[in-house]
């Protein structure tokens, strides 16, 4: 997993909770809290401080991971180069569709042995879009929250299903429709 998410995280915990908190959850997890934004780390440490400040704030992972989700949309988004193809996007929908053919092929070309998740597009009409999330980390909470991030971003309201197709969670598939 690419350091960026790693040091988006400590970012968000440190804003929200605070710099102590932060270092407690480091300490507790016996993490160093050193990481680059461009350096690969094994997934499993966030999960670790994921854990860690869900026992400290009585917040469930999954909604430590779905805040993790919203918060981390926007400041990928400014990341962004103003000349993608991206920046054209008009609609949660077509932004979503593409990551997969934007975003997860940018970090492959840049980093070699990244390995994102993929989407797999199953259905699509104006209000729905239906899609598998397939990941080895099994994150699929931080998905649901840059999902509402994108929606927010552009001013939509969705209802967002998840059906996890096997009990590990590395494939989970979404049904996001557009509501009002």
């Amino acid at each position: 997993m690419k350091g960026i998410i790693f040091t988006e995280f400590m970012d968000l915990v440190e804003q929200k909770f605070g710099l102590e908190e932060l270092d407690t959850v480091l300490s507790l997890a016996g993490d160093d809290g050193v990481y680059t934004a461009v350096g690969s780390y094994d997934h499993k440490s966030l999960v670790k401080l994921i854990v860690q400040l869900s026992q400290r704030t009585g917040i469930s992972a999954q909604d430590l991971q779905r805040i993790f989700g919203q918060s981390v949309f926007h400041n990928l988004y400014r990341s962004l180069p103003t000349n993608s193809s991206l920046q054209n996007c008009k609609s949660t929908f077509h932004f979503i569709k593409l990551v997969e053919d934007y975003i997860h092929l940018e970090v492959k070309k840049l980093y070699p042995d990244a390995n994102p998740p993929s989407f797999d597009f199953l259905s699509e009409s104006e209000t729905e879009l239906v899609f598998d999330y397939l990941s080895a980390r099994c994150m699929s909470h931080v998905c649901l929250g840059l999902i509402e991030g994108c929606a927010n971003h552009y001013q939509q309201t969705v209802d967002i299903d998840m059906d996890n197709r096997v009990d590990d969670g590395s494939h989970v598939r979404f049904k996001v429709r557009l509501v009002g």
